[in-house]
């Protein structure tokens, strides 16, 4: 019998994690001086073993993972000089940026600023920064922050000028992804370039010359599929394509030091869209070959940027590989690749001083909450800067292991065990991570941590396809998406039963594209699962292609060769709902409906099927986008997933 639950639409919910403004009072005096030792903000953090914010224990509920319990860091900016560092952190003074001075010892966060998004000045003595959709800026220590923008529409990615009278940030003000030039000093915005981007496109940034006279960004002005690298002259505002062969990736293009070079990390328009295991393209801003650097590693292109050493002579990137990050160097002239941090984790944010002598980043692993580290480009061991997310009660490394799929291939898995498992037999869980392109990383996982805690034995599989293994890997999954890809995860499950600890009773479960592959799952390998909680997933993506934003687009036309009508044989292949008739096992579905990466019309399809064919379901819908906001509608969906799968398939015993 089929249950359809609408959670009430009430007013759009508060950002994903709320600011609470009692939060942020300051105690201590912020001097405004810049000289040694002279900064007295409040310290919230460091690298001592005494009593911290982060360093209490948190129980693990879902409460506390997506609502209550506070800390870390998120993001960061090391200075030119390499001196203070930025970061987006949460402490017990609030959530904001804070600001460390590496001069010290111990370096100690101290609470500065309310806002994000951090970018230094040239000299290294102002921050510019965005707070309520403005552009701020204000010098070390001091937080009394100018104001610069005053609705200007989605502005982001400020940008300091090499001579540091201008901060170029993105906005939408115009319709479209734009350049816009603020002066530093204040004044109007003024609009450099025109119909840059589409308006829904976010990835990008933009950069500047080392002269000052020209800025890089990433457009499709000349192609509404095209990831080209575009140059403005900052006096004129002349435009002129730079590429028109390959696809840019990362955030921003880099310049080299002279200015003689640009260095991109993407891949041929021919090539598949290899986000997480992309080529370094170096490109004459003059126009020229469009060649990668030959070299023994791929980059992670997605959310990172490469980075050029003082004399130009090295460049500097992240690759992850099988669910880890690390942080790697090359010579310009291409060849052998190595490693510079040998942490492992998973990095959320990595930046560089002026010539990348010192990186800061942030920095998970599988136990452990995100914080900020450093290392030298000299090399050693990298210092952690501080203590500031939660440690969490009953929260462990999971086994790393691997299986054997249906073709002999061995697909790697996180195993998660539940206390009980040790002197009894439990349900197992197989967990299909989100992206398709990327890859499962060895981070936190606190829900699939807390399942785990709540009696359920979990597998997260990085299913064929995904990135961290090699590009011969990904192209297994290349125009074959949710077909033979959907396999792997029955063959977790046949694993999963094989086990003592496994009571014969397997669900799964997935969001975005782990949800489309967990329905994809249940209706290819239909005798493998016993329940299924797909979440925010694409069911059809012939039917509700149109309705996708430009980056869900450009990720559908990619996996399937072309737009539907040009290759009918490959959307045929990938497509879910027409196999719905197919499913056995009792499905929960939840999805938002102001979804437009995995529209909306994907769950309203899905739950017809489910009544044409009599599947029993439960249904869920929220009032959010693909990622949810509202911590109470995130707790609310992984809720009801543990109700299910308890439903479905019992207890521990």
């Amino acid at each position: 019998m089929a249950r359809y639950g609408i959670v009430p639409h009430n007013t759009p919910g508060p950002p994903l994690l709320p600011l609470h403004p009692g939060r942020f009072a300051r105690s201590g005096t912020l001097l405004r001086a810049i000289g040694f030792g002279a900064l007295a903000l409040t310290a919230c953090g460091g690298p001592s073993d005494g009593e911290r914010p982060g360093n209490a224990r948190v129980p693990l509920t879902l409460e506390n993972i997506y609502r209550d319990a506070r800390g870390g860091v998120f993001s960061a900016a090391i200075s030119p000089d390499g001196r203070w560092v930025a970061a987006v952190a949460e402490s017990a003074d609030g959530r904001g940026i804070h600001l460390l001075d590496l001069t010290e010892n111990p370096p100690v966060a101290r609470f500065w600023l309310t806002g994000g998004s951090p970018a230094w000045s040239p000299d290294s003595r102002h921050l510019a920064f965005l707070r309520d959709g403005n552009l701020l800026r204000a010098p070390v220590g001091d937080p009394d922050a100018v104001p610069l923008t005053d609705g200007l529409a989605g502005v982001r990615a400020p940008a300091w000028s090499p001579g540091g009278e201008t901060v170029a940030v993105m906005a939408s003000a115009s319709g479209s992804q734009d350049v816009w030039l603020v002066p530093a000093a204040g004044g109007d915005p003024r609009q450099l370039t025109s119909g840059a981007m589409t308006a829904d496109e976010v990835r990008f940034g933009v950069s500047w010359s080392p002269d000052g006279g020209t800025v890089a960004y990433v457009g499709n002005k000349a192609d509404y599929r095209a990831d080209d690298i575009w140059l403005a002259d900052v006096a004129t505002g002349d435009e002129r394509r730079l590429t028109t062969s390959i696809r840019a990736i990362s955030t921003v293009p880099a310049w080299s030091p002279g200015g003689g070079r640009l260095a991109v990390l993407g891949v041929k328009n021919e090539e598949y869209w290899y986000l997480d295991i992309a080529d370094l393209y170096l490109l004459d801003p003059a126009g020229g070959p469009e060649e990668p650097l030959p070299m023994s590693s791929f980059a992670t292109a997605y959310r990172f940027r490469p980075f050029w050493s003082g004399d130009g002579a090295r460049l500097y990137f992240t690759h992850q590989e099988r669910g880890e990050h690390h942080l790697w160097s090359v010579p310009a002239a291409g060849g052998a690749a190595t490693r510079v941090t040998n942490l492992g984790g998973v990095f959320g944010s990595v930046t560089a001083s002026a010539g990348a002598e010192r990186f800061a980043f942030v920095r998970s692993s599988a136990a452990g909450g995100p914080d900020l580290y450093t290392v030298p480009a000299a090399g050693g061991p990298a210092e952690r800067l501080t203590r500031l997310a939660p440690v969490w009660d009953g929260v462990q490394s999971p086994r790393e292991i691997s299986y054997r799929s249906f073709d002999g291939h061995y697909i790697q898995g996180f195993l998660y065990l539940p206390p009980e498992a040790e002197a009894g037999v439990c349900p197992a869980l197989v967990q299909v991570h989100g992206g398709g392109t990327n890859s499962y990383l060895a981070g936190p996982n606190l829900t699939d941590q807390y399942l785990a805690s709540r009696g359920f034995v979990v597998l997260a599989v990085n299913y064929r396809g995904g990135s961290g293994f090699g590009r011969e890997f990904q192209d297994l999954g290349d125009e074959d998406w949710l077909n033979e890809q959907a396999l792997d995860p029955g063959a977790a499950a046949d694993w999963l039963r094989e086990q003592p600890y496994v009571n014969g009773r397997v669900g799964i479960y997935g969001y975005s594209y782990g949800g489309m592959q967990s329905m994809a799952a249940i209706t290819r390998t239909p005798d493998k699962f016993d329940a299924a909680a797909p979440m925010a997933g694409i069911y059809s993506e012939r039917q509700t292609f149109e309705h996708q934003d430009r980056l869900g687009r450009i990720f559908t036309i990619d996996g399937h060769g072309g737009l539907p009508e040009e290759r009918p044989e490959i959307y045929d292949k990938t497509e879910t709902l027409a196999r719905i008739g197919n499913i056995t096992a009792p499905v929960l579905i939840q999805h938002g409906d102001r979804d437009v990466r995995a529209p909306f019309l994907n769950f309203e399809l899905a739950v017809a099927a489910f009544e044409e064919h009599g599947i029993e379901y439960e249904a869920h819908t929220y009032p959010e986008g693909h990622g949810f906001r509202d911590p109470e509608n995130r707790i609310a969906l992984y809720r009801r997933v543990e109700e299910f799968f308890r439903r479905r398939l019992g207890g521990c015993r």
